[in-house]
C-alpha cells in the first residue's frame, strides 16, 4: 500500500514536471513569436547611405570659389550628399582631379572640358570619366585693341603684334581657332604670350597692338585700359561665328553690350561657358537632385556672387560640348531644355 502511494506520488510529480516544462515551452514560443511580430512592426525602411562629395572650384580670389561655396551649401541642404567646396588651380587642374577620383564635382570652362575628353593641348591623355551637369555663364572672347591703332577687323591683325596667352592655355586655343576660321594662323601675326594685365599694359604702352582675352565681362584689366584710352573690341561676323560653333561646339554666340568699356555699340563675339561637371560614377538620382537643387535655389547663388544672376536653366546646355550626365539630362528634359 505504502509502495503504491509512493508510486502515485511519483507519477503526480512527474506529471507536474512535464506540465511545467510544456507551459514554459509554450511561453517561450509565444514570447518569441511576439518579439518577431514586434520587430516586424517596428522595422523601418533602410535610409539611403549619405554621400560625401568634394567640389573643386578655383582660386580664392576668383569667381569659381564663392560660387562653389554656395553650390556646396545648397547641395548639402537639399540632397543626401554632404558637399565641401575646395579651392584649386581651376579648370585644367579640376579635370585631373575628377580623373584621379580626388573630386566628384568641378568647375571648368567648356573648352577645357572638351580638350580633356579629347586628350588635346594641355592633356596628354583622354579623361573619360567626366560628364557635364550644366553650363553656367559666359567667359567671353574679347579681342581688344584701341581706336588709335587703326585695327577694325580680325583680318587687320595680319602683321600686328598680338597677345594670345600662354601656349597650351585656353586663351591660346581660342586665338588659334578664331584666326583659323578667318583663314589665318599664328604665322600671320606676331604672337606674344602675355597675361591679361600684361596685355592691357602692353596695349597702353604701345608695345603690342591687340590682345585676345577670355574672361567674364566686364574684365577688370580692360576696364582699366578703357579709363585712359578709347577701347575697341573686334567683332566676329555672323558667318564666322556659325563656322566656329559648327567645328568647335563648346563655343556659344555672345554679345558685349553697348556701354561696356564705353563702347558705343554692342559687339558680336563668342564665348566659352563656365560649367559644372561631375564624375560619371555619381548616381543618376543623386545628380538629378543636385541639378534640381541648384536651379531651384539660384537666389542663394546670386547672393554669393553677381555671376549667379547670369545662370539660367534655359541656357544650361549652351556650348556644353561634352556628354551630359543622365541625372542632369533627366532634370532638363522635365524643364523642356534642349
Amino acid at each position: 500500500m505504502k509502495q503504491r502511494k509512493l508510486f502515485m506520488l511519483f507519477l503526480l510529480m512527474l506529471s507536474m514536471v512535464v506540465f511545467i516544462a510544456a507551459c514554459g515551452g509554450n511561453e517561450d514560443s509565444g514570447s518569441s513569436d511576439t518579439t518577431d511580430d514586434e520587430k516586424e512592426t517596428e522595422k523601418e525602411e533602410p535610409k539611403a547611405e549619405k554621400a560625401f562629395l568634394n567640389l573643386v572650384t578655383g582660386g580664392t580670389g576668383g569667381t569659381y570659389y564663392p560660387l562653389g561655396g554656395a553650390f556646396a551649401q545648397i547641395i548639402s541642404d537639399n540632397t543626401n550628399a554632404e558637399t565641401t567646396a575646395q579651392s584649386s588651380g581651376a579648370s585644367a587642374e579640376n579635370m585631373q582631379a575628377i580623373s584621379s577620383g580626388d573630386a566628384d564635382l568641378a568647375f571648368t570652362q567648356t573648352d577645357i572640358a572638351s580638350y580633356a575628353t579629347e586628350g588635346k593641348l594641355m592633356f596628354d591623355q583622354k579623361i573619360t570619366n567626366i560628364k557635364a551637369i550644366a553650363a553656367l555663364y559666359p567667359e567671353t572672347i574679347q579681342i581688344v585693341t584701341t581706336k588709335k591703332s587703326g585695327i577694325a577687323s580680325i583680318e587687320d591683325l595680319k602683321g600686328k603684334t598680338v597677345s594670345v596667352g600662354a601656349p597650351g592655355s585656353g586663351t591660346f586655343a581660342n586665338a588659334e581657332q578664331i584666326l583659323e576660321v578667318h583663314g589665318m594662323t599664328m604665322d600671320d601675326i606676331k604672337p606674344q604670350n602675355l597675361s591679361f594685365d600684361e596685355s592691357t599694359d602692353g596695349i597702353q604702352s604701345g608695345t603690342i597692338d591687340a590682345a585676345f582675352i577670355t574672361a567674364g565681362t566686364p574684365t577688370g584689366s580692360v576696364e582699366g585700359l578703357s579709363a585712359t584710352t578709347d577701347v575697341v573690341i573686334l567683332p566676329i561676323a555672323e558667318d564666322k561665328i556659325s563656322q566656329l560653333i559648327e567645328k568647335y561646339p563648346y563655343y556659344a554666340k555672345e554679345e558685349i553690350p553697348a556701354g561696356t568699356y564705353k563702347l558705343e555699340n554692342a559687339v558680336p563675339t563668342v564665348a566659352v561657358q563656365a560649367m559644372l561637371v561631375a564624375s560619371d560614377e555619381l548616381d543618376e538620382d543623386l545628380v538629378y537632385e543636385i541639378t534640381k537643387s541648384i536651379f531651384e535655389n539660384l537666389d542663394k547663388v546670386s547672393a554669393a556672387h553677381a555671376k549667379g544672376k547670369l545662370i539660367d536653366v534655359q541656357n544650361a546646355l549652351n556650348g556644353v560640348g561634352i556628354d551630359v550626365h543622365p541625372g542632369a539630362k533627366k532634370y532638363f528634359d522635365e524643364q523642356g531644355v534642349k
